[in-house]
């Protein structure tokens, strides 16, 4: 009974990780009254000190291993360009649009993975193929072609591509080093490289800062380090398969969120372009019913989807001490 109180619990606290992250599209789109640089360098800097108190609490000191730190710094290069090219697309399309397009991340990991001699399931390749429909129904007006594809659409691609890079960054990383700790050293490397051109560029005004507060403290606090904290939670007592089908929901999220605090409305044709690349997405944290030998071969690139949205938006979880 006290197991099943557990798990219960942390399907709420995924639920709500998800839910904090659909939301923060809209957070992000409103935070770009003050620039996408500037709104940016700020957002992941407040990141980096609400995981400093969780370190503290988690490890005991501040101190990080050469491993923990170059994999921070290369992993915050990755988050730069991704996160950056994510908050230029919102200039330019909608949170929800932005939101699915971005989650096709969790479908260009697997392909990268052939590149490194990793075998691609059937189950996945009909996942991207889902995806690939989806995506030209979501972006593609009827009746005109790929040269017409909205600015932040095509930006919101190249993010993908951008996310992809990360996650097979912290692949590379994660094993043997402090998760948490790598995190933050992620968040303060984007803030970073992040305001340079910010300063040259945009030229941040307090004003404009202020009038952005509110945006800023969600996407920067409770989005990073409130979020984050739930996630590990959540997966601590969660099946990893259901813990990444809950938080794939953070697309879905981020269309009603764009439609209950914007306003925005999605086309029918829209609409089921989400409904097909959802699909794909669902498809591609279903569980392989194959035997374990078969499953080593892929697992290095596919096994690291049932994390992809909680990496995308904290960094990677500590996957000894939670199972993933």
């Amino acid at each position: 009974m006290k197991a099943k109180r557990k798990e219960r619990l942390s399907l709420v606290c995924l639920f709500i990780t998800a839910l904090i992250w659909g939301f923060a599209f809209v957070a992000q789109s409103e935070g770009n009254v003050m620039g996408p640089f500037t709104f940016n360098s700020i957002r992941n800097f407040l990141g980096f000190l609400s995981l400093i108190p969780f370190i503290r609490i988690y490890y005991g000191d501040l101190k990080a291993d050469r491993h923990t730190l170059i994999g921070g710094i290369c992993c915050g290069i990755c988050l730069f360009l991704a996160s950056n090219t994510q908050q230029f697309s919102l200039l330019y399309t909608t949170p929800g649009k932005t939101g699915f397009i971005t989650a096709c991340y969790m479908m260009l990991v697997p392909i990268a993975g052939l590149f490194m001699g990793r075998k691609l399931s059937r189950k996945v390749a009909a996942a991207i193929l889902a995806a690939a429909l989806g995506l030209y129904l979501l972006c593609i007006p009827k009746g005109e072609g790929f040269s017409d594809i909205n600015r932040g659409d095509m930006l919101a691609m190249i993010c993908a591509v951008f996310y992809t890079f990360h996650i097979l960054c912290i692949d590379h990383f994660a094993k043997n080093a402090q998760g948490i700790k790598m995190s933050c050293i992620q968040f303060l490397t984007c803030a970073i490289l992040t305001l340079i051109p910010s300063l040259f560029t945009e030229k941040p005004e307090l004003s404009a800062i202020g009038s952005g507060i509110v945006p800023l403290l969600y996407a920067g606090v409770l989005s990073s380090g409130v979020a984050y904290s739930l996630q590990i939670v959540g997966q601590k007592d969660a099946d990893p398969s259901v813990a990444s089908l809950i938080l794939s929901l953070e697309s879905c999220f981020s269309v009603l969120a764009g439609w209950l605090l914007l306003g925005d409305r999605l086309s029918l044709r829209e609409s089921l372009g989400c409904v097909i690349m959802f699909a794909g997405i669902i498809l591609t944290q279903l569980p392989d019913r194959r035997p374990a030998e078969a499953e080593a071969s892929s697992a290095g690139s596919e096994g690291k989807i049932a994390s992809a949205a909680a990496v995308r938006a904290a960094g990677p979880v500590e996957e000894d001490s939670h199972g993933l």
